[in-house]
């Protein structure tokens, strides 16, 4: 066993796992949740869905449980080394993160991970103890779960959009009102939003998240890592199941498929199971290279450091672009404007976030996480 410590590569990877994030759940706060399930009307609003199911949905969530899980595994060695009670500062950080993401449901976004991988976090920690090799196994032990978790969605899925005209004609529009209203409306959708959540996204965070602690016992990225290097011989086994999984996976949810085609919408739902994970890890190796061949900007690591502020104030940024509370765009904008859109919201997070880490030491959240912790 290596000794974990903190890696500048690490803040890297969170801060583009951050931005694939922003990009997936922009969309959430601009039209309504079920114009998430239905295929757009226009064909480059379709083709611009097609990208992002295809590059971004479920990858960078994926990553960035990866690194979620390597941080806390880091945390309970530091605590540990300090003589502290890693167990004891380990719950009291889970706890802290459930508590800031329910707060984080109820005011600025349903789709909050932060409470998924608080109840993540708890449950894996009767793996802490075990080897490299175990903790690999355990993971494709949940990726195998995941699969079941997406037939269980498609199916429920297909059940709820059998008539899409009529759910388009239903849908809600509370997150485009007043604060009041959009908060009504986070309150109101949270329950199957959590549900959609822990089916289709539980069982792939679990398996990212053991192989996140798989990778700080074994100092995944200190140079000449031997794990690193078994992981780099897989990239191309990676390329070629990751790729054309998530190209039918992208042609199926686009809309590209006929309804007719039913198994072949079951096969492109539930193989990402595996491809989004494969093509994560292919995100993962060219973030890895790219960080250790330039030398990164410290905007970039301060917003590293500070995920937590940063993913939380992409959505209160979104919640300002398309709340009736703020520019009011919502249900205004279509998938390929968004995807801009996105970008600069993501930006602005960073920029913000590692401005106010510069000048004050921490994210304006850090503190309040580690308040608990203490």
């Amino acid at each position: 066993m290596v000794p974990a410590s903190r890696s500048n590569e690490v803040d890297i990877i969170r801060v583009v796992a951050l931005v694939g994030i922003c990009v997936v759940n922009v969309p959430f706060f601009a039209l309504p949740e079920i114009f998430m399930f239905v295929p757009a009307d226009q064909w480059h609003n379709r083709a611009a869905s097609f990208f992002v199911e295809c590059f971004f949905s479920l990858k960078f969530f994926t990553l960035f449980s990866f690194v979620f899980g390597w941080g806390m595994s880091l945390q309970a060695n530091i605590a540990h080394a300090k003589g502290a009670s890693a167990k004891n500062r380990y719950f009291k950080r889970l706890a802290g993160l459930a508590i800031i993401g329910v707060a984080h449901v109820v005011l600025v976004f349903s789709g909050d991970i932060l409470l998924l991988y608080a109840l993540v976090g708890a449950a894996l920690w009767l793996v802490k103890d075990y080897t490299v090799a175990n903790l690999l196994k355990v993971a494709w032990a949940f990726l195998g779960l995941s699969m079941l978790g997406f037939i269980t969605t498609a199916l429920l899925l297909d059940g709820m959009l059998v008539d899409s005209t009529a759910t388009r004609s239903s849908a809600t529009v509370g997150l485009g009102g007043s604060y009041i209203e959009n908060l009504q409306t986070r309150i109101q959708d949270w329950p199957w939003s959590f549900g959609f959540i822990l089916l289709l996204q539980g069982p792939m965070t679990c398996a990212a998240y053991t192989a996140g602690m798989a990778a700080s016992k074994s100092g995944f990225f200190k140079p000449d890592n031997a794990g690193f290097a078994r992981f780099e011989r897989a990239i191309p086994l990676c390329l070629i199941i990751g790729l054309p999984v998530n190209l039918l996976f992208a042609t199926v949810v686009s809309g590209f498929v006929p309804d007719s085609y039913a198994l072949l919408h079951l096969v492109g739902f539930v193989l990402p199971a595996i491809g989004a994970p494969a093509l994560t890890a292919v995100y993962l190796y060219t973030v890895v290279l790219v960080a250790r061949k330039y030398p990164m900007p410290t905007l970039l690591t301060l917003a590293g450091r500070n995920s937590l502020s940063c993913y939380v104030m992409q959505g209160v940024l979104a919640g300002l672009v398309f709340g009736g509370y703020g520019l009011g765009l919502f249900n205004h904008l279509g998938q390929l404007a968004l995807l801009p859109v996105s970008v600069v919201i993501a930006t602005v997070s960073i920029v913000v976030t590692a401005a106010y880490a510069n000048k004050f030491g921490r994210g304006p959240l850090e503190p309040l996480l580690r308040w608990f912790t203490k």
